[in-house]
């Protein structure tokens, strides 16, 4: 063989190696390594108390002195739950000690009687269904030389002997010196309704 073969074969062999080489480079990219999944949001809704209902408040209307606030009772169990009648009603200080405040059903102790006030009927709610109440009050003060009540708390149980809930109205509840409160029944109907 001439060196001049020789030659021209190592380099037709550089030049396969090369081609190799360049076709081995020029593949599919590398596979990156998989992304590690990304966290689950998590909840911000309360637990479900053991009673299997929760209660919680809109916010409070004040027009013309006249306070509203709307609850709602959800049924956040497994079984049916069936509201009936009231709910029953304390206001809480800063503290969370009861005010001496009287609680009348219906509106009449506070307001004139409207949509809200028929007579209560039994609701059976399946999980995941609700009724509302709604809770009056004024901010009246009738006598300068008495304290003007205000509570910051509502403790609050579905009916007569079920355990309390307590929720924090936003504004809290400023009854001036009136000392009465009214509560209308658990129905199935809009908290805009009045």
């Amino acid at each position: 063989m001439t060196i001049r073969r020789v030659r021209t074969l190592l380099g037709g062999t550089a030049l396969l190696a090369g081609t190799a080489l360049l076709v081995a480079c020029s593949g599919p990219a590398p596979v990156p390594p998989p992304v590690p999944p990304s966290p689950s949001p998590t909840s911000t809704a309360a637990a479900c108390p053991k009673s299997g209902v929760a209660i919680t408040a809109g916010e409070v209307d004040s027009a013309m002195g006249l306070r509203a606030l709307g609850i709602s009772l959800t049924n956040c169990g497994t079984r049916d739950y069936t509201a009936n009648g009231y709910p029953v009603v304390r206001v809480l200080d800063e503290d969370r000690q009861p005010l001496d405040i009287t609680v009348g059903n219906g509106s009449s102790p506070v307001s004139a009687p409207d949509s809200y006030d028929v007579p209560p009927r039994p609701v059976t709610l399946r999980p995941g269904e609700q009724v509302t109440a709604r809770i009056l009050w004024r901010n009246t003060v009738t006598d300068s030389t008495v304290r003007a009540t205000d509570g910051r708390y509502l403790e609050i149980a579905p009916a007569p002997g079920e355990p309390t809930q307590i929720i924090a109205p936003s504004g809290g509840i400023d009854l001036g010196t009136t000392g009465r409160l009214a509560v209308n029944d658990w129905a199935v109907r809009d908290l805009g309704d009045r």
